[in-house]
């Protein structure tokens, strides 16, 4: 029997679209503005994965925080892996410009092809490959008039493979008077069953589902409120329940790949600050046809087991691995990440601002746990308050909190922590340190961030107070925001003049709590 320990994919990986190919099963996640993108996760057994690597490398400067890739379809038909996504370019008021596309390969490993363009109807496309040979996509349809509402119904439309192109005529397949999406379509027995993402994306996320017995429907509600969902638990370890995928084994019993949150508390508030994760569920279709938890209910289960502590030494001897590591929007060159003029470091030429949509350079990597530790060895000699190098605990560009080394003409090169709320910036004051290299240490405790330094001696000071971590997640501030926390390491040269960092290594320690 398999028992997962969930979620099976930790920290920010959200939106799952889980694949069977013979004796090997993969999941495709959101990366929104991060690149690579679209992580492509591999199992053999459901229940142990690893990175397999990312589909796509793109160039996303430019798209807002929370833009980007949404929701990939991962899936297999005629010799090819089928990948369909969305690229969210605005997303102001009740405009949403979005390009949807599709790329194959004949290995999940790529190379993939040239992107056909799907159109720009909604988005959330998956592909759904019929029984009879067809070809079809099943979609979120967006409505951009501000007195309907903005989502309007779940779309089907043929593709054509032949050709190349959508046929251009969608049916309108589901409504509902709430909010619906991520919709999936499965042709089992003589049933068409319509996987669907009810609530929004946050604490009343849930799995729904209809049925036809035809792929045009018209379909039926299942009667049950939810297949999946925690709205009605908040106690309860998994939050955000929804928006799931189903795989079917080779002994043919069924599983549900879904997203959902492990919240920290503050002030008795819950914040998700890991972001949304990937969960399996065994599930059955009962009796009457309608797909339900195995076992009863409707809440997400967690397991027995323990996950294993994870911790790992980046000595920067060897290109950067983009299972471990992330960039914002685009890739950095070789000569903002240069691994080669002093071997055994990693250089960060000093780029954009935080606030920048172009040019950072940072590298991040995706905090999985609620009590983590990270520490960078850097050797920095700013000059002025306009270079900066450290450690940053990062959501988007309106949440970071940063333990940077910088100088200015009062205090000379010295630490200090800048953090960002919104709009509000604040600075603690100057910490001077001496010449040389330096151990930077961020210790992050639920909704708690500290930070810590050593010089060459290896006596640790404590740098004064605790940070918020609670409000780098998608549930503090008005803003929409999908994503999650990452710690990393960045240089800035806002006046453009060539200066860099150097970083010895970087080492992360996480454990469950």
């Amino acid at each position: 029997m398999i028992s997962p320990r969930n979620p099976i994919l930790r920290g920010f990986n959200p939106d799952p679209s889980i694949l069977r190919v013979g004796d090997d099963f993969f999941i495709a996640t959101s990366t929104f503005e991060f690149h690579p993108a679209v992580r492509i996760h591999h199992s053999v057994d459901l229940v142990n994965w690893t990175v397999r690597g990312h589909a796509l490398d793109l160039d996303l400067r430019g798209i807002p925080d929370s833009g980007g890739v949404w929701a990939p379809s991962l899936s297999y038909a005629d010799g090819l892996f089928w990948l369909a996504y969305s690229i969210v370019r605005t997303m102001d008021g009740d405009d949403k410009d979005i390009d949807n596309y599709l790329v194959t390969s004949e290995s999940v490993d790529g190379p993939w092809s040239e992107p056909v363009h799907l159109g720009s109807r909604g988005f959330d496309f998956s592909f759904f490959h019929d029984t009879d040979g067809t070809h079809w996509i099943v979609g979120v349809q967006w409505d951009q008039r501000p007195e309907h509402p903005s989502f309007s119904g779940l779309v089907l439309e043929q593709y054509l493979p032949e050709q190349r192109r959508t046929s251009g005529e969608a049916t309108l397949l589901y409504q509902e008077p709430t909010l619906v999406e991520g919709p999936n379509l499965y042709h089992i027995g003589d049933w068409y069953h319509l996987l669907i993402a009810a609530g929004g994306t946050g604490w009343n996320h849930a799995i729904t589902m209809a049925r036809s017995r035809h792929r045009e429907g018209p379909y039926e509600r299942d009667p049950r409120p939810f297949v999946l969902t925690s709205r009605d638990a908040p106690g309860a370890p998994l939050q955000k329940a929804g928006h799931g995928e189903l795989v079917q084994t080779a002994d043919g019993e069924w599983m549900l790949a879904h997203l959902a949150s492990r919240p920290t508390l503050h002030l008795g508030e819950r914040y998700s600050t890991l972001g949304r994760e990937t969960c399996l569920q065994r599930v059955v279709f009962d009796d009457d046809g309608w797909l339900r938890l195995e076992g009863g209910g409707h809440h997400a289960l967690t397991g027995t087991d323990r996950a294993p502590q994870v911790s790992w030494i980046d000595e920067f001897d060897g290109p950067l691995n983009s299972a471990r590591w992330s960039t914002l929007r685009a890739p950095l060159s070789l000569d903002a990440a240069d691994l080669a003029s002093r071997p055994g470091w990693l250089r960060l030429r000093g780029g954009h601002s935080t606030s920048s949509v172009f040019d950072q350079s940072m590298i991040l990597t995706r905090v999985e746990e609620h009590e983590t530790d990270f520490s960078v060895v850097i050797d920095a000699s700013p000059t002025t308050p306009r270079e900066s190098a450290g450690i940053i605990a990062w959501y988007d560009r309106s949440g970071w909190i940063q333990l940077q080394v910088t100088a200015d003409a009062e205090n000379g090169r010295h630490l200090r922590v800048v953090t960002r709320d919104g709009r509000r910036t604040e600075r603690s004051g100057p910490v001077r340190v001496p010449d040389g290299q330096l151990t930077l240490h961020a210790r992050l405790r639920g909704p708690e961030l500290t930070f810590a330094w050593r010089d060459t001696q290896r006596v640790e000071h404590r740098i004064e107070g605790t940070y918020p971590a609670w409000k780098l997640s998608d549930d503090h501030g008005e803003l929409l925001r999908f994503t999650g926390l990452f710690l990393g390491l960045r240089a800035d040269d806002l006046d453009g003049r060539g200066w860099s960092a150097d970083f010895d290594s970087a080492a992360l320690a996480q454990r469950e709590v």
